[in-house]
C-alpha cells in the first residue's frame, strides 16, 4: 500500500519499498510520462499557492450508522450495506470509507496490482496475517481500514491528510507537501473533493467526475463486469 499506481489493465498498487511503518495503501493511473509530469507540476502549483485548508473527517461513533452519499458510483453503491457495516464496526465515517474504495478498486474485490495490492482497498500483502484471504471483503476491509485509522490518527483527523497517508505511506503527513510524490497529490486531491462534496449533501461530485474522465472509468468498468451490474 502506498504510491499506488494502476492504469487501465494492470493495477500497481502501494509501495513496494520502504518499510511496513512507512508504506500506505493506494492508487493513482499509470498515463504518459509527459501529461505526469505535467499534471503534477500544475497541481503542485496549485497546491502551494493556494491555502490549504484541513477537511476533518466526520466524526462517527462506534455502532451508529450513517447514512452514504449518493455521489458515488453504482459500482460502490453496491457495497453500500457492506460499507456501512464496516465503518460503524470502525468508528469511520461511510462516505470516507466509500472514498478510498472508489479510488482504489471502484468497488471489485478482484482488483490486483503487480505489486502485489489486492482487493476493494488495495491492501499490501505485509498487513495481512498468513491465514488471511486479502480478496475476502471483510478481511480486506478490516486490514486496509485499519491502516486508514492509522493514517487519521497521525493527521489528527484531517481526512484530506490521511488519504495522503494511506497512498504515500503514513510518513508523508508529516513532510511538505513539496515534497510529495506527485501520484499522492493527486490522490490527495481527487479523494478531498470527493470527500468535501459528499459532506456537502451534494447529488453528485465534479471531482469524481474528473477522476472518471482521467481513467477511473475504465476502473469501473471492470468492476462493473466483475459485479454483473448492468
Amino acid at each position: 500500500m502506498s504510491r499506488a499506481r494502476y492504469d487501465q489493465e494492470t493495477w500497481q498498487t502501494a509501495a513496494a519499498y520502504g518499510s511496513q511503518q512507512g508504506s500506505g495503501c493506494l492508487s493513482g493511473f499509470l498515463i504518459p510520462p509527459f501529461f505526469v509530469l505535467l499534471v503534477g507540476s500544475l497541481l503542485a502549483f496549485f497546491a502551494f499557492s493556494t491555502p490549504v485548508q484541513s477537511l476533518p473527517m466526520q466524526m462517527v461513533a462506534p455502532g451508529t450508522v450513517n447514512k452514504l452519499s449518493p455521489v458515488f458510483t453504482p459500482e460502490v453503491q453496491y457495497w453500500n450495506a457492506s460499507i456501512a457495516r464496516w465503518a460503524s464496526a470502525s468508528g469511520l465515517d461511510p462516505n470516507l470509507v466509500a472514498v478510498i474504495m472508489q479510488i482504489e478498486s471502484c468497488g471489485n474485490p478482484f482488483a490486483h496490482s503487480s505489486a502485489g495490492a489486492a482487493g476493494l482497498f488495495q491492501v499490501m500483502p505485509f498487513h495481512f496475517a498468513a491465514t488471511d484471504n486479502p480478496t475476502a471483503p471483510d478481511t480486506n476491509a478490516l486490514r486496509g481500514l485499519d491502516y486508514l485509522k492509522r493514517s487519521l490518527a497521525a493527521s489528527h483527523n484531517d481526512a484530506r491528510l490521511a488519504m495522503a497517508g494511506y497512498n504515500g505511506g503514513i510518513s508523508v503527513i508529516s513532510r511538505g507537501e513539496w515534497s510529495w510524490p506527485a501520484e499522492t497529490i493527486r490522490y490527495a486531491y481527487w479523494g478531498s473533493g470527493i470527500y468535501a462534496d459528499a459532506l456537502g449533501g451534494a447529488a453528485g461530485s465534479s471531482r469524481l467526475t474528473e477522476w472518471l474522465r482521467a481513467g477511473g472509468s475504465g476502473l469501473c468498468n471492470r468492476a462493473r463486469q466483475v459485479l454483473g451490474i448492468k
